[in-house]
């Protein structure tokens, strides 16, 4: 990058840092759940038009593509943003706590839509100095199965023109504003929903006999399915199956007819990821059975397993490195949390990278899905500039 330096990037994001500022707070402030957000993705478009960026809306309904075209022939560069908030009551004094009751962007999607408009506005402004396409995907529903990636990449958001990679940032409160983390290859597991419904006989719990405890059968199988981790997995490959919510209606004195549980599976092997589903519901099923009841098992299957492309994560963490300074620039660990930008990256060489948003004495790093979550907003100069850097790197100059 002869003419677009790193101080140059930087002096930019320092100039639209109050801009894009006051964009996330706008979008903080009205959350919208996954699937429904209408007023967000009206706002992206009217800033885009404010600017005079091209762009496509109503792309699964809520989705919005921008383009900007630098001068002549070059790489097709894609950035990704997600939009959606969670059901969250915020707790929070702030100006710019949600307005929403029980909607909260406590999963940074705010900060991600408005570094990638940042960066937009970046590239929009330095568009004779590059060549290629910029594409940036405001994407919806990220929170919520099937993902919002999955059905935008059906709706052809990778294509006319093909891109040729794609880049997205995720929040990361491990790590204060102004550093960023990476990781090559496998960093983020799949990730599916289980859901196990045990049938017996309800009755009187003074008189068990007389039944067929459900509650008991659903014991027996959360403590029998922990062997398929142990003692089925392949101990070199990351394996987490875990129950969190378990639902049997009796009382003190009543056993109930039904038990439903609920948990999750995440792996990073394809393989493997269909020969558990298939110990999950021989296990969980036979074990009722033994015991006189019944388990009806229904597996959600999520989001694929997120792997970075080897050459692309390596460039882009020495363009980090060269932007930010190496100090600023950290390894990541693997993560059994899971992202559907994983859609994305099984499909084009891709490299999600980790943006940190704590302030350096670490007053504000409440985790991300908490009710307390929020910002060092120092993190946007680096959201932005970082994302328009690592574009501009990936395109022609």
């Amino acid at each position: 990058m002869d003419t677009l330096t790193a101080d140059r990037v930087k002096s930019l994001a320092d100039k639209y840092f109050e801009e894009v500022r006051d964009i996330r707070r706008h979008i903080h402030a009205n959350p919208e759940l996954s699937f429904e957000e209408f007023e967000t993705a009206k706002f992206i478009s009217a800033r885009l038009t404010e600017w005079g960026i091209e762009h496509d809306t109503g792309v699964c309904e809520t989705g919005t593509v921008a383009y900007v075209s630098g001068q002549g022939e070059g790489p097709v560069v894609a950035l990704r943003a997600d939009i959606d908030a969670l059901p969250i009551l915020e707790q929070s004094d702030k100006s710019y706590a949600s307005i929403n009751k029980g909607v909260m962007h406590a999963c940074g999607h705010d900060v991600h839509t408005a570094c990638a408009l940042g960066a937009l506005k970046i590239l929009h402004d330095t568009r004779e100095e590059w060549s290629g396409t910029l594409k940036v995907i405001f994407q919806p529903g990220e929170e919520k199965l099937p993902g919002g990636a999955s059905l935008m990449i059906k709706e052809g958001v990778l294509k006319n023109p093909d891109v040729e990679l794609i880049i997205g940032q995720h929040v990361f409160t491990d790590l204060p504003a102004g550093q960023v983390g990476f990781k090559e290859g496998m960093y983020m597991a799949s990730a599916d929903e289980i859901y196990l419904t045990v049938k017996g006989k309800g009755g009187h719990a003074a008189m068990p006999h007389k039944t067929i405890d459900p509650i008991l059968i659903s014991a027996h199988i959360l403590t029998a399915l922990q062997q398929v981790v142990s003692r089925h997995a392949s101990p070199i490959t990351p394996s987490v199956l875990s129950f969190g919510k378990i639902i049997g209606e009796g009382a003190t004195n009543v056993i109930p007819s039904e038990v439903k549980l609920e948990g999750t599976f995440r792996t990073f092997d394809e393989e493997w990821r269909t020969a558990a589903h298939e110990q999950i519901t021989r296990i969980a099923e036979h074990t009722a059975q033994a015991m006189g009841g019944t388990c009806e098992v229904d597996i959600h299957v999520g989001y694929p397993f997120l792997k970075n492309d080897v050459p692309l994560t390596a460039r882009c963490r020495s363009h980090a490195q060269q932007y930010l300074g190496e100090t600023n620039v950290v390894e990541l660990p693997l993560r059994m949390t899971a992202e559907d930008f994983s859609y994305y990256s099984q499909v084009s060489p891709a490299c999600f990278y980790r943006l940190g948003t704590t302030t350096p004495e670490g007053t504000l790093n409440s985790p991300v899905h908490t009710s307390t979550f929020d910002i060092d907003e120092e993190a946007l100069k680096t959201g932005m500039g970082l994302m328009a850097f690592l574009a501009l790197s990936e395109l022609g100059t």
